[in-house]
């Protein structure tokens, strides 16, 4: 399994073809087929290539979203 670094990670941000990358709980996930995550973004208020596990933790939705998108690595 590949693993990120929080610099490497934010090169994966959705933006000019690169795939959209988004951490939790230390896992990183490919949400790059999801059309929520068109462009990079999400709901303008999150972005593609952080770690997003504090913000999700006020979402109004759970873990299960997530579990549908491959794990594509682990964030150090």
């Amino acid at each position: 399994m590949k693993h990120f670094n929080r610099e490497k990670l934010s090169t994966y941000n959705g933006k000019n073809g690169t795939p959209a990358y988004i951490a939790y709980k230390g896992k990183v996930y490919d949400v790059s087929d999801s059309f929520l995550w068109r462009g990079g973004e999400h709901q303008v208020i999150h972005k593609a290539g952080e770690d997003l596990t504090e913000a999700l933790e006020e979402a109004p939705h759970g873990i299960e979203l997530l579990e549908k998108f491959p794990v594509v690595g682990l964030l150090k």
